[in-house]
């Protein structure tokens, strides 16, 4: 190398500094690149990115390879700088070009590619799969042998070599992973991955129509009331009773009842026939909405009741109840979604049915009340006050003013909330 012409010494120096780039560029893209697009075009047919894929499979054969240039570029690169400086004759040449070779190295060649290949990893890592895949084939016998002293030398300090990691998400990655999706993903069908991830941590008494507030027939009633009651209803099925809530006859499809009706065959013992053909359906409190999902589904149901562990009836879950979680209230106007128990009085005051879960509110209005101890808003108010309170009662929950507007069955019926917005005074036009 002492003997060869300065101007291919040139030549080759500048070639070894475009592969010093070329490693340090590519080797951030390949680590900052978004491997799931990746794959998605790999699945699509894309050749190059099949090749990408299977290189991204086994980091330590195209790191190796990526190594291996990296440092004989580097050294190489010094030699003949070195030999460059000398044959100049001048006393600080060496040192001078030392100098000038670190910065051209950290600027041209670290620095540069690597701000670059951040910005745009994808179109540097595509660029450049098919020269690593040469190069990881020429230098697999090389690898073998440092991986299997670098290997060798960790192991000395105790550093065993564990199984490589997989590659699947935890529900958590999942939920940064769309809350940062940006633009690419509407905001509305963000929201409804996140309440589908959330499916597995919400149980069934989370959402339910409390046992109270169950719309249901008894039919010990009079006959004349059930008849308002069945003309009345909102409902395609009703619960059934006898006395007694927790003495369940069964489940009343309405469509047979207005068969009935519409012949004039309609009397007590043929609505407990009809009701009787469909058995009540139960299910634990603590059962997860992701699991009672696949239970409506497996199952053919649309409704169940909801038990504690002693077998009391403590409320109704419904298939409806559960795609709410998922897609919001139902509603006719999806461009004004509200609760269907929470109304406006005036902006940041609100009239709210204390019945209504907690979860409910803080979905609907974007509060913060405690999810950790009861249900509804109800429980929420009763803890804090430990007796039950007359009307116009005011207590006031982190930074939400409540005010007791209705009692009644020992229970808190309605209530005015106030937020810190009804505070706060609107700037003059």
């Amino acid at each position: 190398m002492n003997d060869a012409p300065t101007t291919p010494l040139l030549l080759a120096l500048l070639a070894l500094l475009v592969i010093i780039a070329f490693s340090s560029g590519t080797e951030v893209a390949m680590l900052s690149l978004n491997r799931y697009r990746i794959r998605n075009r790999a699945q699509k047919g894309n050749s190059t990115a099949k090749v990408l894929e299977r290189l991204l499979q086994k980091p330590d054969d195209w790191l190796g390879a990526n190594l291996v240039i990296l440092a004989a570029a580097s050294v190489f690169a010094s030699s003949i700088a070195t030999i460059i400086a000398q044959r100049t004759g001048y006393s600080y040449a060496v040192p001078i070009t030392g100098f000038l070779l670190t910065v051209i190295v950290i600027v041209f060649c670290e620095l540069a590619p690597k701000i670059y290949a951040a910005t745009h990893p994808e179109s540097v890592a595509l660029g450049a799969a098919r020269i690593y895949r040469v190069l990881v084939l020429v230098a697999r016998p090389l690898l073998w042998l440092t991986n299997k002293m670098a290997y060798g030398l960790l192991k000395i300090f105790g550093v065993v070599r564990s199984s490589r990691a997989t590659q699947a998400l935890s529900t958590e990655e999942l939920r940064t992973v769309v809350a940062e999706a940006g633009p690419m993903i509407p905001a509305r069908h963000r929201q409804m991955l996140l309440s589908i991830l959330d499916l597995g941590q919400i149980t069934v008494n989370d959402i339910m129509i409390p046992r109270q507030e169950i719309s249901a027939i008894d039919v010990q009633e009079n006959w004349d009331d059930i008849l308002d009651q069945l003309r009345q209803t909102p409902h395609t099925r009703l619960p059934v009773y006898d006395g007694e809530l927790d003495n369940l006859v069964g489940i009343l499809h309405m469509k047979k009842v207005a068969h009935e009706v519409a012949r004039g065959t309609l009397t007590r013992d043929r609505l407990i026939e009809i009701a009787r053909n469909r058995e009540p359906y139960f299910v634990p409190e603590e059962t997860s909405l992701n699991v009672q999902l696949s239970h409506f589904q497996r199952n053919r149901r649309r409704l169940a009741f909801v038990v504690n562990e002693y077998g009391d009836i403590e409320g109704l879950v419904t298939l409806e109840d559960i795609l709410e979680e998922i897609v919001g209230e139902f509603t006719t106007d999806p461009a004004s979604i509200m609760h269907k128990d929470i109304h406006i009085e005036r902006p940041g005051v609100y009239i709210v049915n204390a019945s209504t879960t907690i979860r409910a509110l803080n979905r609907a209005l974007q509060w913060q009340l405690p999810t950790d101890g009861p249900k509804t808003l109800n429980g929420l108010l009763l803890e804090q006050l430990e007796m039950i309170p007359d009307p116009g009662t005011a207590l006031k929950v982190g930074p939400y003013q409540f005010e007791i507007l209705q009692i009644a069955d020992n229970a808190i019926k309605t209530v005015r909330v106030r937020t810190a917005a009804a505070d706060t005074p609107v700037a003059a036009g």
